[in-house]
């Protein structure tokens, strides 16, 4: 009996209604590929077709050959992809993301012909406000005529830890008080809109008090974290296109899981607290914080139940572990089947994300 019970939960997943739920899920997704180019008959052309892909992260750097591009080879060539990703999607207007917050973290980088000297938070902030907005919409700028409509920054961290190597170290954080930081995370959204970009507020629920790496492990932040981490958010929650949510863990804010696969954390915290009723993305699942600890069944579970709506799977860290857009497709659909997702969950998701779109 369990083994029949297993079969249905595996294989009811082709009836006509679960084709369309299929396509739901697809809008959640936001996959990293290999490849310079998109042909009809590329194999993420043929995803974003057949499973109605929302979104899409291109990469410069090549995991799996550094010699050789990944996504992003010169400017004329990402103009190229990016329509040619638009025109395998349905309704033309797929996420084509990239993480352009300026300084370390530009994707198009002056080697690449693109303008590339972007600075990053801790310079920009000793600019004027006019040279500061001026500087912003140029980057806005380049990324739409790029064809780049989805830019997963402005960093609201608070610079609050001087060990800090990820947010402090890399100069991300535009400083300690979150008014000042809110104030030109606000500049970078506009500027970001005047062109038609999309934006993601990041990290939630706050990196910035960290000393570890999400990217290579578990980083617990209980006893560095402080609550006024939070205060961008409040301070911005009408205006954030969408919010990035970390793989950071405190126990005082979820005894049991990291913030980005957390239900007190995005929608008793996030959305009922704070009042925020936007798109929320996770930070790669891929990272270490995450791969290390839960595979992927139980990763895609939790993130959905927590209340996220965009699922990045970045395909960038371990060459080794690339995930296929089938087989989160596949896994998420199971998930439904088996009643450890509710159907409900992906509506709001996909609903949630049809009216982000309704802003490019």
């Amino acid at each position: 009996m369990l083994k029949k019970v297993l079969f249905l939960c595996v294989f009811m997943f082709v009836s006509v209604q679960a084709l369309s739920l299929e396509k739901k899920i697809g809008q959640m997704l936001m996959v990293g590929f290999h490849g310079t180019s998109a042909s009809s008959n590329s194999q993420i052309c043929k995803d974003i077709k057949k499973y109605n892909i929302g979104a899409v992260i291109l990469f410069d750097v090549n995991p799996v050959n550094k010699n050789k591009p990944k996504n992003i080879s010169s400017k004329v060539q990402v103009t190229k992809l990016t329509k040619e990703l638009q025109s395998c999607s349905g309704d033309g207007k797929l996420l084509i993301a990239v993480d352009q917050e300026g300084g370390r973290v530009q994707r198009l980088k002056d080697k690449y012909d693109f303008y590339g000297k972007f600075p990053k938070a801790s310079e920009l902030i000793k600019m004027n406000q006019k040279k500061i907005k001026l500087t912003y919409t140029k980057m806005s700028k380049e990324l739409k005529s790029a064809g780049i409509n989805y830019n997963l920054a402005p960093v609201v961290d608070l610079d609050i830890n001087m060990k800090n190597h990820v947010i402090h170290g890399l100069g991300r954080s535009y400083g300690k008080d979150p008014k000042i930081v809110a104030k030109y995370a606000s500049i970078f959204i506009d500027a970001m809109h005047h062109y038609g970009v999309l934006t993601s507020i990041k990290h939630f629920p706050g990196h910035g008090s960290s000393v570890g790496d999400t990217h290579k492990g578990f980083v617990d932040v209980t006893n560095l974290w402080k609550e006024v981490e939070l205060e961008p958010y409040r301070l911005l929650k009408d205006k954030a296109d969408t919010v990035m949510v970390a793989h950071v863990f405190n126990k005082n804010l979820d005894a049991t899981y990291p913030a980005s696969l957390s239900y007190k954390t995005i929608t008793k915290m996030l959305r009922w607290k704070l009042g925020y009723h936007g798109v929320v993305i996770t930070d790669d699942l891929q990272m270490g914080a995450i791969s290390k600890k839960y595979g992927l069944k139980n990763t895609l579970k939790l993130a959905i139940n927590a209340g996220n709506d965009i699922l990045l799977i970045g395909n960038q860290l371990n060459p080794k572990k690339v995930k296929s857009t089938k087989k989160l497709v596949d896994t998420i659909m199971n998930l439904i089947e088996c009643k450890e997702v509710e159907e409900e969950n992906i509506d709001k998701a996909y609903n949630r994300i049809q009216k982000l779109k309704e802003n490019l």
